[in-house]
């Protein structure tokens, strides 16, 4: 079978980038992220056959070739437009979602005052979108979440796995040169609930999208 047709008639929802949890109309909590790894592999996706939605947090790339792109800003945004585009074969949660957000937002900025050396802000826990996309019925065939971690990276993405009722880990750690975060070169580590571990990389996000595609291929009922 031909590689732009070994994925045709399978639907793949991706979710790409940062979200931005807003404080006020000018601050925002916010992460690393560049959307260069969930862009690439909705681009191999859609090479590949299928029809793709791309469910971008703020980022400044071009949207992929034959991919139907939908742009949000915060966490609560992410979970609405991916729970929305399903059904699908495959989700691949690629996104840094924020686990944490602002209570309450800010009608105005907030202002420095004289004596007050301390701002307080009161944070509470947002929407699991990799969870409730694993729970969701219909569930997708495939769910793929991604864990971005700074140390034990195996023990966090297995415990994550396992959490999260997800059928592949792609972790890599971040907080080095030329890996994860902001870098156009990652290495992962892909986790599977049946003892499956397999190293991709070091090598561009480009070539990993490929090669993560694979492996989902092979697991795709």
């Amino acid at each position: 079978m031909m590689a732009g047709t070994v994925l045709s008639g399978r639907r793949f929802v991706v979710s790409a980038g940062p979200t931005y949890e807003d404080i006020d109309p000018v601050r925002f909590i916010g992460n690393r992220s560049s959307g260069k790894m969930g862009f690439a592999l909705a681009a191999a996706a859609a090479r590949r056959g299928a029809d793709v939605v791309l469910v971008a947090g703020p980022v400044h790339l071009d949207s992929p070739a034959d991919v139907r792109r939908i742009d949000v800003r915060s966490a609560a945004q992410l979970h609405a437009a991916v729970l929305a585009a399903l059904p699908a074969d495959c989700y691949i949660g690629a996104a840094a979602v924020a686990d944490w957000t602002p209570r309450a937002v800010a009608a105005h900025k907030l202002k420095k005052t004289d004596g007050t050396d301390a701002l307080a802000l009161e944070l509470v826990r947002t929407a699991d979108v990799l969870a409730d996309v694993a729970s969701h019925r219909p569930r997708p065939r495939l769910v793929v979440g991604f864990a971005a971690e700074t140390d034990d990276v195996e023990r966090h993405a297995r415990a994550k796995l396992e959490r999260k009722g997800v059928d592949l880990i792609a972790a890599n750690r971040v907080g080095i040169a030329g890996s994860g975060f902001e870098s156009d070169d990652n290495t992962l580590v892909v986790h599977a609930a049946d003892g499956f571990a397999r190293t991709l990389g070091p090598a561009p996000k480009t070539q990993l999208a490929d090669a993560l595609l694979d492996l989902i291929q092979e697991r795709l009922p």
